[in-house]
C-alpha cells in the first residue's frame, strides 16, 4: 500500500468515530451534568488515565484555564508516572492499581468531586483502580472506555464508545485517541458552558492577557455591545482586562464593582444580566 493509500485508510476509519460517540451522547451527557454540579458546588473535575488516555486528560485539563478562565486547580489531570510521563514513556506504571491512591488522597476528594478515569481497553489497573478509590471517598465517578465492558459497581456512568480494531492493531492513540480527545471536549466545554462561560458562542470569561487574546476580547465585545473596534479596546482597559465586566459595564452603564457583583449575583450567567441573544445559540 502506498502512502496516499494507508492515509486514506487511516482517514476513512476516523470519519467513523464521530457517529461512535454520538451513541453514547446520552452517557456524556450524564456525567457531564454531574461534573456541572460538582463544580458549581466548590468541587472539581478530575481525569484519570495512563499512557496516551492519560496525556488527553492532562491536556484537556491544561487547556480549561486560558479558554474559560477557570481556576488551575479546578480542572485537573492526573496520569500514571507523573508528569515524567508527559514526554516519557511510562506504561509500566498503568499495571499498579493503587498507583494514584496516594495523588488522589493528596487531593482531598470529597463528594462536590467529579472523577472520570480515561482507558481505551476498559482494563487499565491504574485507572480502574483509581476510580474505585475515589468512589470510596465520596466522589463522582464514570468511566470512558472505547470497547464494550460491563458496568462496574463502583462506577456512576459507564461512557463505553465503540471504536472498533485499530488500522494499526493496539494502537490506541488513533481511533481510540480521538474518540477520547472528542468525549473530553465535550464534557470540558459543556461543563464550562453549563456554568456561563460562554455567551451564545463566544468565550466571554476570556481575560486578555496577550496582544492576540485582546484582540479577540475587543472582537467579542464589538459583536455583543455594538462598539467599534477602539471603544471595545477602552471598555477592556477600563474592565481591568475582562470581557464579561466589559459587557456588563457597557451594557448597564455601570462600574466594574458593579458590574463584579452583578456577576456574581448570576451565577457567572451573563445571560441572566442583559438578556440572551435574539440570533440563537447557547447562553
Amino acid at each position: 500500500m502506498g502512502t496516499l493509500g494507508c492515509l486514506e485508510l487511516i482517514n476513512d476509519e476516523d470519519a467513523m468515530i464521530a457517529g461512535a460517540v454520538r451513541d453514547q451522547i446520552g452517557h456524556i451527557a450524564d456525567f457531564t451534568d454531574r461534573v456541572i454540579a460538582s463544580l458549581r458546588a466548590g468541587g472539581r473535575l478530575i481525569y484519570l488515565g495512563a499512557g496516551t488516555s492519560g496525556r488527553l486528560g492532562v491536556l484537556d485539563a491544561s487547556e480549561c484555564p486560558p479558554t474559560f478562565q477557570s481556576e488551575p486547580g479546578q480542572v485537573i489531570g492526573i496520569i500514571a508516572g507523573g508528569d515524567r510521563a508527559l514526554r516519557l514513556s511510562s506504561e509500566h506504571r498503568e499495571d499498579e492499581r493503587n498507583g494514584a491512591h496516594e495523588e488522589l488522597r493528596q487531593l482531598a476528594l470529597s463528594e462536590h468531586d467529579a472523577v472520570l478515569g480515561i482507558a481505551a481497553g476498559g482494563t487499565t489497573p491504574y485507572v480502574l483502580g483509581g476510580v474505585e478509590f475515589a468512589k470510596s471517598l465520596g466522589a463522582s465517578t464514570g468511566l470512558l472506555t472505547c470497547t464494550p465492558i460491563g458496568k462496574p459497581a463502583w462506577c456512576d456512568v459507564l461512557i463505553a464508545i465503540e471504536t472498533g480494531p485499530e488500522v494499526l492493531t493496539g494502537s490506541t492513540r488513533m481511533k481510540a485517541g480521538t474518540a477520547t480527545k472528542m468525549t473530553l471536549n465535550m464534557i470540558s466545554t459543556g461543563a464550562m458552558v453549563g456554568l456561563g462561560k460562554s455567551y451564545s458562542n463566544m468565550m466571554v470569561d476570556l481575560r486578555a492577557t496577550n496582544d492576540k487574546l485582546r484582540d479577540r476580547g475587543a472582537r467579542i465585545i464589538s459583536v455583543i455591545c455594538a462598539t467599534s473596534r477602539d471603544e471595545s479596546f477602552a471598555l477592556l482597559d477600563r474592565a481591568r482586562n475582562s470581557v464579561k465586566h466589559a459587557i456588563v459595564m457597557h451594557r448597564l452603564g455601570i462600574g466594574h464593582d458593579e458590574a463584579e457583583t452583578r456577576i456574581r449575583d448570576a451565577g457567572g450567567h451573563l445571560s441572566k444580566i442583559i438578556g440572551a441573544r435574539t440570533n440563537g445559540g447557547a447562553s
